[in-house]
């Protein structure tokens, strides 16, 4: 009976906090806080800090010009180290500190555990990165929206550019068994069978972390694959093709945006070498997101890392809606979101009632003399 009385005191203390969340959400209070939540340390720092300086540059620039109808924007930055685990605390911890919209979560995974905690607080969120298609297209989580395309759209290029540009037939499509990599793969293998020219001669999963992948580069030359399609990260991307190049197994090695990530090229050293991956389209030409890069230089003394463009412009939408809307309610910053065409360093965006960004796509790189070159 105790366990009984307890468990039904916390579930009425929950529900008493959200409701509080909720019925705060507003423009009331001296500031527009915004959360920033993302991998910020560990071995996938590489792609959420690149989001932190890309809101840091759009904030700095909107709070000098007045803020938001006359309100400062506050930053409120927590690390979630890619894990959902710790996405689910971090999300609890910015909806208790009275976050009123977010910038992430970066790793799809991670942000598959942290929205419905901000879908029962009536917090949107926006994440550069998270190209899981069940995000939006469950309709599970209606107060999501990304500034980059669904796994779905990169795996058919993927695919489209093994089987029509490299006539490879042959495939051995590998996975890292997580939410994002997983989902890539499975996509990859669909289209590769739908295809009619094409064959997944090998489909199987790696086990995140470990040292030696020795084994799965043995079942991948024993099936006769004329190459490698692999959904995941740059750590055990850059494991694998080491192994590979060991093994003196000569084929493409073709992967996901989750490795388009200098920092693969800095792993992997020379191995990286003509390595391909899909990433958002080069946006170099376009005057804002040179303008961007160049804050980003003057103000860090770096080149920004992956997702920064994708981030600076989900932080300018997010700006942009909240002006308009004049409140932080969710249905209507859906509303401005989904009506209001906003000029980025990604190109011209709006989102679709779905939640994805239209306007934004997939280019194939590949590493040329130790840097990423768009082919297609």
């Amino acid at each position: 009976m105790i366990r009984h009385f307890r468990s039904r005191f916390v579930a009425v203390v929950t529900g008493i906090a959200i409701f509080i969340s909720i019925a705060s959400i507003g423009m009331a209070g001296d500031t527009v806080k915004i959360g920033v939540a993302g991998a910020h340390s560990g071995d996938l720092a590489s792609y959420g800090l690149p989001t932190v300086n890309a809101i840091k540059l759009v904030v700095n620039k909107v709070n000098a010009e007045g803020g938001i109808n006359g309100k400062q924007i506050e930053l409120l930055i927590e690390d979630d180290v890619c894990k959902p685990e710790v996405a689910a605390s971090t999300a609890t911890k910015l909806v208790a500190e009275g976050v009123q919209v977010v910038l992430g979560h970066i790793c799809s995974g991670a942000t598959k555990a942290a929205l419905p905690i901000y879908k029962n607080a009536g917090i949107l969120v926006m994440s550069p990165s998270a190209t899981n298609p069940e995000l939006t297209e469950s309709g599970e989580y209606p107060n999501f929206f990304r500034t980059i395309a669904p796994d779905d759209a990169q795996a058919r290029l993927d695919v489209d550019f093994a089987i029509n540009i490299l006539k490879l037939k042959k495939i051995a499509v590998i996975h890292d068994k997580g939410d994002y990599g997983k989902g890539f793969a499975e996509f990859a293998k669909k289209f590769i069978e739908e295809s009619g020219k094409g064959e997944v001669v090998l489909f199987e999963g790696v086990t995140p972390g470990a040292v030696d992948y020795s084994a799965i580069v043995q079942k991948i030359k024993q099936s006769g694959a004329e190459a490698i399609m692999f959904g995941g990260y740059h750590p055990e991307a850059s494991k694998i093709v080491g192994m590979i190049r060991k093994k003196r197994l000569s084929i493409p090695f073709i992967s996901d945006d989750g490795v388009k990530d200098t920092t693969f090229i800095k792993v992997a050293g020379k191995d990286a070498e003509g390595v391909y991956a899909s990433g958002p389209r080069d946006t170099t030409k376009n005057p804002l997101s040179q303008k961007a890069v160049e804050a980003h230089k003057k103000a860090f003394s770096s080149d920004p890392g992956a997702f920064y463009e994708n981030a600076y412009s989900a932080a300018l939408a997010l700006v942009n809606a909240i002006k308009k809307a004049e409140t932080i309610n969710l249905g209507t910053l859906k509303k401005a979101l989904q009506t209001e065409k906003v000029d980025t360093p990604v190109g011209i965006i709006s989102f679709d009632k779905k939640g994805d960004a239209i306007g934004v796509g997939f280019s194939i790189y590949q590493v040329q003399q130790g840097q990423f070159v768009e082919v297609q």
